[in-house]
């Protein structure tokens, strides 16, 4: 898929960019049990889905977080994190984020819109962005947030039989999630759920 039909198939499945997602994350009954109060008390944040053409197909940005972060230390994820009082909105956040973990640029970013918003068991209201990356962008990682930034093919990740359920223990109970394996990286939890939603709204705008 060039980047011109996914940008086109993108802007009728995305939630327009200007306006953020209102009500309850899409996954909030599968995990309210786990949540804080319910999920009442959810921190916004904010995660940036970078889409950039690098000449043979789309690929989706992702990056390792430092294992000595509080928050999902070690783990496959987006650029992103809580919004911030400065923040005028959830594009802004992510794009602040992305500018300092990675080095990105906003002028280095087209914002094409939001998936839905996705509540972790983490206690977080996660809205995320999805943008299209100039092609030229090289990542400038900060080694204090980022150890590693890579990136995996859309099409690995629009194949639905690439994206599986595996069963995992959390504060004496099971639960499942999803799971992609692509070469070396283990992309899983809320990081695999926002890109299954992302390969969902897609193909029902088709």
């Amino acid at each position: 898929m060039s980047a011109a039909d996914t940008a086109a198939r993108l802007s009728r499945a995305l939630h327009p960019p200007f306006v953020p997602p209102q009500g309850k994350c899409w996954n909030h009954s599968e995990i309210a049990e786990f949540l804080p109060e319910g999920g009442s008390a959810l921190s916004a944040a904010a995660v940036l889905v970078g889409l950039v053409d690098r000449g043979a197909g789309e690929q989706v940005l992702l990056t390792r977080r430092n294992a000595d972060l509080r928050h999902h230390g070690g783990q496959i994820s987006f650029p992103g994190g809580r919004i911030e009082t400065g923040d005028a909105d959830p594009v802004a956040a992510a794009l602040r984020e992305a500018r300092e973990e990675i080095g990105l640029l906003p002028a280095q970013a087209q914002v094409l819109g939001y998936l839905d918003p996705l509540a972790t068991i983490t206690g977080f209201h996660v809205y995320p962005v999805v943008a299209q990356i100039a092609a030229g962008f090289q990542a400038q990682p900060d080694p204090s947030e980022v150890d590693e930034v890579f990136e995996v093919p859309l099409a690995f990740l629009l194949e639905p039989g690439n994206a599986r359920r595996v069963e995992l223990e959390f504060r004496g109970a099971r639960r499942s999630v999803l799971e992609f394996q692509f070469q070396d990286w283990r992309v899983w939890g809320a990081t695999a759920a926002m890109l299954v939603n992302l390969r969902q709204r897609l193909e029902a705008a088709r």
